[in-house]
């Protein structure tokens, strides 16, 4: 690491204290005769264009201050360029920060960066429709959901997030879990081993890229890593509560239960689709008035048609030594 940008938003959380360890975490870097600076930013687009000014500068690492929303909007510019991610965790779930064992503690994560590993992973790519239904796509390094999840991000306002934090997360889960409709949606996906497809009627899928969640959740998805190229897809046949109730708290206490109705698989590629209805004696497909949603790295991206895919190789990470 020569030369480092620390990107961040100076809205997000307690501005002075996230100001004095940022100051602290510069000092560090600079200590160990790395050019640092902090680049702030105030939205997803300018966070993005802050990444490529500071590449164009000469940056060799990229720092996101911040939690995994932050991660996910500067690597869509790193991806596929040798450009190193680098991690001050300072968001509400820091997801991947726990499941590279990163310090929680800032100044720590950056005397920790000094000494990291990098690590070439892959990134996971989901293609959606946004709310206007323009076709887009995003990379994603924790998970990717359709379905339940997604819809919690849609409900969950940014003000009830930023001043309650992980409260809000549960508050509104708790709430969702008594009030959802269980949308049901087709998922087709190819097994990585056997490439064999698959279609299931879901009211809820996720593609998953980490172990540990931290947090309550935990393990979410026991199998998934980093280090594999593909992603580990839980998808719930059920419509049942208990059932989503009882995989949260397989995965709280670390359990290996089996709940029917809800199963794994490893895949490279994912579709979802809406359910088609007949009309008139012929297949249409019925987009309902309660559209299904799709959310990367916590991140609200928009609707049905989803393809969820794997990019090998696509993202230089600086991790401690595993």
């Amino acid at each position: 690491m020569r030369k480092a940008a620390l990107l961040y938003n100076p809205d997000s959380g307690g501005s002075k204290q996230r100001q004095r360890e940022l100051e602290a975490a510069l000092g560090v870097l600079r200590g160990a005769a790395v050019e640092a600076d902090l680049f702030p930013t105030d939205s997803p687009t300018h966070a993005a264009e802050e990444t490529r000014r500071a590449v164009d500068a000469g940056c060799d690492t990229i720092f996101a201050c911040g939690g995994d929303g932050t991660v996910h909007n500067i690597i869509q510019v790193l991806a596929n360029s040798p450009i190193a991610l680098a991690i001050l965790p300072m968001g509400t779930a820091n997801a991947l920060a726990h499941d590279i064992s990163l310090p929680l503690n800032v100044v720590a994560a950056a005397k920790a960066a000094l000494s990291a590993a990098p690590r070439r992973i892959a990134l996971g790519r989901v293609s959606f429709a946004d709310m206007k239904g323009n076709r887009g796509s995003r990379f994603f390094v924790v998970a990717a959901g359709v379905g339940v999840d997604a819809h919690l991000f849609y409900k969950l306002h940014t003000g009830a997030k930023q001043k309650m934090g992980m409260y809000a997360y549960y508050a509104k889960a708790w709430h969702m879990w008594w009030t959802y409709p269980m949308t049901r949606f087709v998922a087709e996906y190819s097994e990585a081993a056997s490439k064999t497809s698959e279609v299931v009627d879901v009211t809820e899928l996720l593609a998953v890229r980490i172990r540990n969640f931290g947090g309550v959740v935990r393990e979410l998805a026991p199998g998934a890593s980093l280090d594999r190229d593909d992603v580990r897809v839980v998808f719930c046949r059920t419509s049942s509560r208990a059932a989503y109730l009882a995989y949260v708290i397989r995965g709280l206490l670390g359990l290996s239960w089996t709940i029917r109705g809800i199963d794994l698989a490893y895949s490279d590629r994912v579709t979802c689709r809406y359910r088609p209805s007949v009309v008139n004696g012929q297949n249409e497909t019925q987009i309902r008035d309660a559209r299904i949603y799709v959310e990367a790295d916590g991140e609200l991206l928009g609707t049905l048609p989803v393809e969820i895919t794997v990019v090998p190789d696509a993202l230089t990470l600086l991790a401690p030594p595993r």
